[in-house]
This record gives structure tokens, sequence and C-alpha cells, in this order.
């Protein structure tokens, strides 16, 4: 059994580097649903239909757990999905397979709202996600069942995607887009102390968010993927059930619903190594 890794494009793809650094052992398949991304446009409908199809391949494909490397599926469909759906999938492999222990599905956004009260020290919280992500409210809703203290500030950054999986998020025009979101961030809350990249393409865009904040040295920036993959390897050792089924292989393979080739030459900007694709379908 396998470890899978959702997107609905690249930018799982920091998540499952991060992961395989403190994870190397196991077997991983990465699927990105790169034909019909972005996702932080979309309905919940739309992003719950797409998401739950992308897991139910997983499952198919031998995984026993799916991680959702995407805040937009984790903040849209993860709870609907593990309250509505996984009992029946479940119930499902048990009387088809005698499947145990069951499949399961978990998100990013958790990791990484547990991180912030130890790192803020004013309180003062700044999110930068996509509008799909903005507008659930999730990382409002579960900040407040850490601390009832602190101060969420939400930017949605519609074209900060667009921008990276374009290969545009080094250039000149980036900066106007990163200068605009951030400055009206702290326009909300100039207090703000701690910033959460809540979508896992952002860390890509590091170099120019910290150059901007080169006169706010005040301020920390929080990326995902470590917090997520450390969270992954605390819930394996509590879940040895999980642990034991997965096999030890070291291998990845990777998954598109676009093509294969192209998919293969963007993911290079985001793992550093060459990649060989698959092109796969989801309906």
């Amino acid at each position: 059994m396998k470890i899978g890794v959702f997107d609905s494009g690249y930018g799982g793809l920091t998540i499952l580097r991060s992961i395989r650094k403190v994870l190397p052992q196991y077997d991983y398949i990465y699927l990105g649903d790169n034909a019909r991304a972005p996702y932080g446009t979309h309905s919940f409908e739309v992003i719950y239909r797409y998401t739950l199809q992308a897991v139910r391949f997983l499952f198919d494909q031998g995984c026993t757990l799916v991680i959702l490397a995407c805040n937009t599926a984790s903040a849209k469909a993860l709870r609907t999905i593990q309250q509505c759906d996984l009992p029946a999938i479940n119930h499902q492999l048990q009387i088809s397979n005698n499947q145990s222990p069951r499949v399961n599905v978990l998100g990013v956004i958790r990791p990484t709202v547990e991180a912030v009260p130890s790192i803020t020290q004013t309180g003062h919280v700044g999110i930068l996600a996509t509008p799909a992500t903005v507008s659930s409210e999730s990382y409002v809703l579960e900040l407040a069942k850490i601390s009832d203290t602190l101060k969420v500030s939400q930017q949605a950054c519609p074209l900060w995607v667009p921008l990276i999986e374009a290969g545009e998020h080094e250039s000149q025009g980036a900066d106007f887009f990163v200068n605009k979101y951030l400055q009206s961030l702290l326009e909300q809350d100039p207090e703000i102390d701690t910033l959460v990249l809540g979508c896992t393409h952002y860390p890509l865009l590091l170099p120019k968010i910290g150059q901007w904040l080169k006169d706010h040295s005040d301020i920390r920036v929080i990326a995902q993927g470590s917090l997520v993959a450390d969270s992954l390897a605390d819930y394996l050792k509590r879940h040895p059930e999980y642990q034991q089924q997965l096999t030890r292989n070291g291998t990845c393979s990777y998954l598109t619903t676009e093509n294969a080739e192209r998919f293969s030459e963007s993911a290079s900007l985001f793992l550093d190594t060459p990649v060989q694709a698959q092109q796969i379908c989801l309906n």
C-alpha cells in the first residue's frame, strides 16, 4: 500500500518533497489534476466533486492514506469526504476485500494552524490564500479552535497560482501582484507578525515575499511543507495499523490529468529533479 498525495496542480509537489525528506522509505503516488486547475475559483460543489474523484482514484491505485496537499481541497472538500464518503468507502472495502485497516484522507490546514500560536508574538496573524480557501474561512475557524485570542486577517491572492504555473513567479511582472496582496493584508492589520502561506504553490514566491518584507523584519512567514511532513510522521506513529500496511521501496510515481510531457517539464520547478509522469483521466 502507498501514500497518495493529491493537488489540483503542481503546488502539492512542495508538500511531497518535504514528506519524502522526512519519510523517504515509503512508496508514493502524486496526482495533479492539472487539466482542471486551478481549483481556487471554483464553487464548493465542483471542488468537492473533483477532489472525491481523485481520492477514489488513488484508493483504487492502492493508497491507504491520501494527503490533500491542496489548501482549497482541504478547505472545501476534506470534512465532507471524511464524514460522508469515507464510512461508505471503508464499508465497501471490508465487504469486498475484507480489508483492514480503513483508508483515510488527511489535509494540510490543521497541521499548519497548530504551529501558529508558538510563532506569533503579537497574536496578529495574516493568511494569504486562494479565493476559495479565504471564503471557506477554514483557517479562521481552525485557529479559533486553538486560541480565542488570535486576531486573524485574510487576503485572497487570485493571481499568484496562475503566475506560478505559467512559470512567471520570478519575473518582474510578479512583483506587482506580490506587493499588491501583501500591502493589502498589512493595511487590514499593521500589527501582523505571522504570515501563513495558505496555498502549496506560494513557497515558490518566497524570494519575492522576503524581498518585500525586508523592512518588516519582525514578520515571520510560515510555509507548510515541513509542518505537514512532521504531522504525517506523527500520525503514522500514533496509527501503526496504517504504518504496517505501507510498502517501503522508496518509490514515487507521478500522475496528471494534463499532458504528461508538460507536467514533467513544469514539475522540475517544484522538485529540482526530473520526473516521468503518466497521463490519466478522472471521472
